[in-house]
């Protein structure tokens, strides 16, 4: 069975998105029972205004669930908060062989302690709040989903729908996951490690010019032997300088920065040429394929030729026929 909790100002995606691709499943062969439930067994109206019946409150579940689902609201300092609210997750948690939350349904996860020492995400503008306020949380603000044993948590509202189907696929295969995302019109599935947002327009949001004329240098040629002392040079500033400015405004080092433009990079070209894996190692600055291979499948849990294989886009496709 899988548990969705419900209450006052969530959004209406994050309970409907993972719900939906749950019930679909069914339709080629998967067997999810999924209830909603809430803090008190009544009806909630989401932050879209939508109201949304329940099934019950906790005691209307089985003592044994399979999966559980905590989605998000926007003003999350008020759903941690609320103590119904982390009552209720804290029982689901009690009963259930895997956790799940989207979007800034990971606060109330963390509120409730079970985001301690372990790998997390949410939507990527609160991740630095759920740092900050959570400190025991190992917050990664780039990925799509994080898996951490039984603990999955997926970044913002459409998010929810890859955490569902990569649920579905650990369960039933990729076979029956592709029927699904195919049923939904949805790809199969933005691998847990796909970036949130591209890494080439974080210069437009650092505050600081020195910050931005940095990371505009690597977006420029991230193939260039960059350091962190070389680019602290051009810009005259120290090494020591530069780290705190990344850390402070990307939560990044320079080096997680470099790296994730050349991993970028790599995906444009493997997605949009032909060039072999080589070939686009050298082009993106890592090297050698091997170098590349190690952090795709560290990044995005999938080698190189796999991702082009998943992602190649129509327009290069259309390109090959020609």
């Amino acid at each position: 069975m899988v548990a969705v909790a419900a209450f006052d100002g969530v959004q209406l995606l994050d309970v409907t998105g993972p719900a939906e691709v749950f019930t679909t499943a069914n339709l080629f062969g998967a067997r999810y029972q999924v209830r909603t439930v809430s803090p008190t067994g009544a009806q909630v109206r989401t932050s879209s205004g939508v109201r949304i019946g329940v099934d019950g409150a906790l005691d209307s579940l089985p003592a044994r669930l399979d999966t559980m689902v905590v989605p998000g609201r926007r003003d999350w300092q008020r759903a941690v908060a609320d103590p119904e609210l982390t009552a209720l997750v804290t029982g689901l948690v009690q009963r259930s062989r895997r956790i799940t939350s989207v979007c800034a349904g990971a606060f109330v996860l963390a509120q409730a302690g079970v985001l301690d020492g372990r790998r997390a995400t949410t939507h990527w503008r609160l991740a630095g709040r759920l740092a900050a306020a959570y400190p025991r949380v190992r917050v990664e603000a780039d990925p799509v989903f994080v898996k951490d044993g039984p603990v999955v948590t997926s970044a913002g509202v459409t998010a929810g729908i890859d955490l569902a189907l990569s649920l579905v696929e650990d369960d039933h295969g990729a076979d029956l996951a592709r029927e699904v995302a195919r049923e939904l019109v949805v790809f199969l599935a933005r691998p847990g490690g796909q970036s949130q947002f591209s890494a080439r327009l974080t210069p437009r949001t650092a505050k600081h010019a020195v910050l931005r004329q940095v990371m505009d240098a690597v977006v420029a040629d991230p193939a260039a032997p960059h350091s962190m002392e070389s680019l602290a040079r051009d810009v005259g500033i120290s090494a020591r300088h530069l780290g705190r400015l990344f850390r402070s405004e990307t939560g990044l080092t320079p080096g997680q920065y470099l790296e994730s433009v050349r991993l970028e990079s790599a995906q444009v070209l493997l997605e949009t040429g032909d060039d072999p894996v080589e070939t686009v190692a050298g082009q993106c600055g890592f090297g050698s394929a091997e170098t590349m291979r190690r952090i795709f499948q560290h990044t995005l849990g999938i080698a190189p030729t796999t991702y082009r294989a998943r992602f190649r886009t129509t327009a290069a496709a259309c390109g090959r026929a020609r």
